[in-house]
């Protein structure tokens, strides 16, 4: 059986089949994190922990926030990265921050 065959069967243990170009996509470096919680204290200290995951990925990560006030329950970051594959790495981390 040649490398070719191999290429598209399914994995036996979880019956998926799939390339790494499906996975990680060339130019998919943004990831996008919402916040919810109970003010801007509380939303800037939680951005906080999103921001710190990020610099421990690239420290030459890059990011935005919507415009929040004292009473904003929630917050939307976009986290830019060096490449896709920080992007992953960081959504993958990140899956302990969130609650």
């Amino acid at each position: 059986m040649s490398n070719q065959d191999l290429e598209h069967q399914a994995c036996e243990a979880c019956g998926v089949s799939a390339e790494m170009g499906f996975i990680i996509k060339e130019n998919d470096d943004v990831a996008e994190v919402q916040i919810f919680a109970n003010g801007k204290t509380a939303l800037l200290a939680e951005l906080n922990n999103y921001l710190a995951l990020a610099k421990e990925v690239n420290a030459n990560f890059k990011h935005e926030t919507n415009e929040i006030t004292e009473d904003s329950q929630q917050l939307t970051a976009r986290i830019e990265f060096e490449c896709s594959a920080e992007k992953l790495i960081f959504e993958l981390r990140s899956r302990s921050i969130a609650k």
